[in-house]
C-alpha cells in the first residue's frame, strides 16, 4: 500500500509525501508553532524519515494558521537542566536543517517572528507569501538574537540585518527578499491587494495560490536533480553557514543563557506573557 500522501497521527508536525516532495507541516497553531519540546523532536523525526526516504528529493516546510514560527516557546523558559541547554537544543536543530542532505524549501503564507526567523534562514530557499510578516524581536522582551545569528547573518544585508535587530520593526515579504532573509516574495494576484481578503492560515486563498504558483518550477527543479548532485550543491552553497556554527555555538548559546537569565529578560518575557510594556520600555512624551 502506497504511503504517499499519508499524514501522520495528530500531533505538532504532519508530514505526507508526493511526487519526491516531501511536505513536513508545523501543525500548532494555537502555539503559534513555537519551538517547544514537542514540537522540535517532531520535526526531527519528520526530517529523519524523509532522509532515509530514496524517493524524497527535497523538504517543504509549511505550516496552518496564521504563523510559520513564533521562534522560542516562552512558556518553557527556565525548564531546562542547564542554562545552555535550550539554545543549544536550538542550535542542533538549526544546523541540522542547514546540514540535511537533501534541500530544505520554506512556504510562509504567515508570522514569523525571533527564532522563526532562524528555521526560516536555515532553509535552502524560501517563498514568502502576500500575507507574511517578520520580526527581530528579541530586543523587545530584553534578549538578543544570538543563536539564530548562524544562518541569519550570512544570509541577510548587514545593513537590514542591524536596524531589524535592534528596532524589532516589522517587515513584509518584499523586504525580506530585498535583503536576503527569504528567496522570493509571492506577488498578490492582479485584481487583490492590501483590502483582500485574509484567513487562518495567512494570505487567504490567493495569496496561497500565488505562493504556490511560486513554488512549482522551484520543486519541478529540485525533482529533476540527482540526489548526489543536490547534496553537494547544498553543501556548497551552505559553507559559510555552517563554518558560523562551527565557529560560534558555544559563544553564542552562553550568551543566549546569559541573557534568558538575566532580570531584564525575565521582565521583558513577564510582560509580553501579561500583554504589557515592559517596566524598561522608554514611553514617549506625549505631543502638546
Amino acid at each position: 500500500m502506497s504511503e504517499e500522501n499519508t499524514p501522520r497521527e495528530p500531533g505538532p508536525v504532519r508530514t505526507a509525501r508526493a511526487d519526491g516532495i516531501t511536505t513536513v507541516t508545523l501543525d500548532a497553531p494555537h502555539r503559534r508553532n513555537a519551538l517547544s519540546a514537542r514540537l522540535m523532536r517532531a520535526l526531527y523525526t519528520a526530517l529523519e524519515e524523509a532522509r532515509e526516504d530514496p524517493d524524497t528529493r527535497a523538504v517543504l516546510l509549511t505550516h496552518t494558521g496564521n504563523t510559520f514560527c513564533a521562534g522560542a516557546d516562552l512558556s518553557e523558559a527556565g525548564a531546562q537542566q542547564g542554562p545552555t541547554e535550550a539554545p543549544l537544543a536550538l542550535a542542533r536543530l538549526l544546523r541540522t536543517v542547514v546540514e540535511f542532505p537533501k534541500p530544505v524549501v520554506a512556504r510562509v503564507t504567515g508570522h514569523v517572528r525571533a527564532g522563526g526567523t532562524g528555521l526560516l534562514a536555515a532553509c535552502d530557499i524560501s517563498v514568502a507569501g502576500p500575507g507574511a510578516t517578520f520580526a527581530f524581536t528579541e530586543a523587545r522582551i530584553g534578549v538578543a538574537p544570538a543563536v539564530i545569528s548562524m544562518p541569519v547573518l550570512p544570509r541577510v544585508d548587514p545593513r537590514a540585518a542591524a536596524r531589524y535587530y535592534l528596532t524589532g520593526e516589522r517587515f513584509g515579504p518584499r523586504e525580506a527578499a530585498r535583503i536576503g532573509l527569504v528567496t522570493l516574495a509571492a506577488e498578490d494576484p492582479p485584481g487583490t491587494g492590501d483590502d483582500a481578503p485574509r484567513d487562518a492560515d495567512g494570505g487567504g486563498p490567493r495569496g496561497r495560490e500565488a505562493v504556490d504558483a511560486a513554488l512549482a518550477p522551484v520543486l519541478d527543479g529540485l525533482r529533476r536533480g540527482s540526489p548526489q548532485g543536490l547534496r553537494e550543491s547544498k553543501r556548497l552553497a551552505a559553507r559559510e553557514v555552517l563554518a558560523a556554527f562551527d565557529r560560534d555555538t558555544g559563544t553564542l548559546a552562553d550568551l543566549s543563557a546569559r541573557l534568558f537569565a538575566s532580570a531584564e529578560a525575565r521582565e521583558g518575557m513577564t510582560a509580553f506573557l501579561e500583554r504589557r510594556d515592559p517596566e524598561w520600555a522608554v514611553r514617549q512624551a506625549s505631543a502638546r
